[in-house]
């Protein structure tokens, strides 16, 4: 009695497995070194425009004339009286924010800052 047995073949080339693993640490690498820290603070110093007591808001024209909205949290311990529309200020978000964030306005929380500059 004949039996025939049939070959199976890997069609194309193969890759060995250090290859691979090689292949996806280089990718990850480059996907993670394109990415802002989320730790990292950031400020804008500007003049400020627009200041309401009310609604605990104030908007900040950088030095480009790209308007800045920010919202003051209750508890942040930020004095908003000392501020006066036209002066010149510092606002430094402690946190990082996603580049990829889009909103209408920043929070500004406990931890943040708002401080005056000199001209």
């Amino acid at each position: 009695m004949l039996i025939h047995r049939r070959e199976t073949r890997k069609k194309g080339p193969s890759m060995r497995p250090a290859t691979i693993r090689t292949l996806a640490f280089l990718t990850a690498l480059l996907l993670l070194s394109s990415c802002r820290p989320m730790g990292e603070e950031r400020s804008v110093t500007g003049t400020l425009v627009r200041l309401d007591l009310e609604e605990r808001s104030l908007t900040v024209e950088d030095g480009m004339g790209v308007r800045w909205n920010f919202l003051v949290d209750k508890d942040a311990g930020i004095d908003l009286a000392a501020l006066r529309e036209g002066s010149k200020v510092r606002v430094t978000i402690a946190r990082g924010t996603p580049p990829n964030m889009i909103s209408a306005a920043d929070r500004i929380r406990k931890g943040d800052r708002v401080e005056p500059v000199p001209y």
